[in-house]
């Protein structure tokens, strides 16, 4: 999926400024407790999958569009695992973005997970065990759905986000 229209049309009047943005994770896990993932294409990195929240869109709907967009997987959102201000992140273009991410644990309905689209190199189904390397925030949020986590957010990061 490409960048959504209204972060376009935004950075037209923004620039490279930092825009904060609200992000949705889908943690999938099946019957086998495997974990759905995709390779990303922009750096090649394992990741769940998830994507942005568009204006006037409930979250566990972003989720459902996008996981199906990226995976050919149709999900069921079961509950809302963390709430994290991440931090900002500055793309090779110059764009300067901060997320304000939801994880959510998810369960499969249909679909056999495929590579739907051109942010994904590979998508597949793994057991805990056989996870690739994957970014810690990612492990944690795994880490949190499968013990059955709910509403999480850091205590200890209330502040702003300093550098």
């Amino acid at each position: 999926m490409p960048t959504p229209s209204f972060v376009l049309e935004l950075r037209e009047r923004l620039g490279h400024d930092l825009l904060l943005l609200i992000g949705a994770t889908a943690i999938v896990i099946d019957d086998q407790d495997r974990i759905l993932l995709h390779r990303r294409a922009d750096d090649g990195h394992w990741a769940t999958p998830g994507g942005i929240v568009e204006p006037g869109e409930q979250p566990a709907a972003a989720l459902v569009r996008e996981i199906e967009e990226e995976t050919g997987v149709r999900i069921r959102v079961a509950e809302l695992v963390s709430v994290v201000m991440e931090e900002p992140h500055t793309y090779p273009n110059d764009d300067r973005v901060q997320f304000l991410d939801l994880a959510f644990r998810c369960h499969p309905v249909s679909g056999t997970p495929r590579v739907n689209d051109d942010e994904s190199l590979e998508v597949g189904w793994f057991a805990y065990a056989d996870l690739p390397p994957m970014h810690e925030r990612l492990m944690r949020r795994i880490d949190q759905a499968r013990a059955g986590v709910s509403g999480w957010f850091d205590p200890d990061r209330t502040g702003p986000w300093t550098p």
